[in-house]
């Protein structure tokens, strides 16, 4: 095996290096690769499969992918994954199990999949892909090698920005690679003929809590969510063209729209926080005169309108309860409509004292 696998691959030397070894040393039988969506997980996932089977083919018989369902992988999927998992190799060495989204492993699934996990056959390979270890119970992680991914660089960002982009200014560019955070799927939603747009409308909100004496937080809260659902929207469609050729239950093909629409709305609704929390912290780089630590390098002329010392205070304040907010969607079921129209309400009340 090549040495030099994952060299094309964008940065994550730990993963890389374990990775590697792996592949001059011989695999454990099962991982775990970890970190944040959007910063190669996947591509890695698959790589390191096709290495392990000895196959350039996107497709084999020897490669088993797993996806989440709707909201969650449940048993039935297990049930039939372990059904394939004590069937012998067809072509290669080695049969190799990718269970994508393994953060979503409801608890019967999880207990299903311990009991291959525990004693696999010698053949198996099964490499778990998670964006969060929280929902991963300890039994599984203590039965897999840990992989753990990163969020890439600005650099490498914005060398994806420049290879995509280059018609854009430096400056837009720049920007671009920033507000992204490390995450190539960020970075998709960034360019998008669409999202120019959202952004503006978005910034637009930001700034009008403190200009605007007339600011609506409900009107605020409403944009975020129309931004929301109008990628949620753009998700459906594209996975419904994706599974179109595919012979699919009518229920089945429900769920997995549901499940796109649902994703990228709660993504967006994500993203956007990320970029609000930006814009104010950005207020208090300016403010204090670090307009090259600035993310929004493509808006400085606005923030140094925007940017004051009397509003240096509550422009921290404001950054620190966009992340809370952040952290509570991301952690609970909230309705995302009242925790955002509560959030601007605080927002108003700091950024105006």
């Amino acid at each position: 095996m090549s040495a030099t696998a994952f060299e094309t691959l964008s940065e994550q030397a730990e993963a890389k290096r374990l990775l590697d070894a792996a592949l001059a040393e011989g695999p454990a039988h099962a991982y775990l690769f970890h970190g944040p969506r959007g910063v190669g997980k996947r591509t890695f996932a698959r790589a390191f499969a096709r290495e392990l089977i000895g196959t350039n083919r996107e497709v084999h018989p020897d490669l088993y992918e797993l996806e989440a369902l709707g909201e969650m992988i449940r048993i039935d999927a297990i049930r039939e994954l372990r059904r394939d998992l004590h069937m012998r190799p067809f072509e290669a060495d080695r049969r190799v199990y990718l269970v994508h989204d393994a953060h979503l492993l409801n608890e019967d699934a999880a207990d299903a999949l311990l009991k291959d996990l525990e004693e696999p056959p010698s053949y198996a390979v099964i490499v778990l892909v998670a964006d969060d270890l929280g929902p991963i119970p300890e039994t599984i992680r203590s039965r897999c090698q840990l992989v753990p991914f990163r969020r890439l660089s600005e650099r490498a960002v914005r060398a994806a920005v420049d290879a995509r982009a280059p018609e854009l200014s430096d400056e837009r560019r720049t920007a671009l690679a920033r507000v992204a955070a490390g995450r190539l799927d960020r970075l998709e939603r960034l360019l998008d003929p669409g999202e120019a747009q959202r952004r503006d409308a978005l910034i637009e909100q930001a700034r009008a809590v403190y200009r605007d004496p007339a600011f609506d937080p409900a009107a605020a809260a409403a944009v975020l969510v129309a931004n929301a659902a109008a990628r949620g929207e753009e998700a459906r469609e594209k996975e419904e063209v994706r599974i179109s050729e595919l012979e699919l239950p009518a229920r089945e093909v429900e769920q997995r729209l549901r499940r796109a629409q649902r994703g990228m709305e709660r993504e967006e609704l994500l993203a956007q926080l990320d970029e609000l929390a930006a814009w104010y912290r950005d207020l208090v780089a300016v403010a204090v005169g670090a307009d090259a630590a600035a993310i929004h390098v493509d808006r400085l002329d606005a923030l140094r309108t925007d940017a004051s010392r009397e509003l240096l205070a509550g422009a921290e304040q404001a950054a620190g309860a966009v992340r809370e907010l952040w952290r509570r969607l991301e952690e609970f079921n909230l309705a995302p409509v009242l925790a955002l129209e509560a959030m601007f309400v605080q927002l108003e009340r700091v950024l105006r004292r």
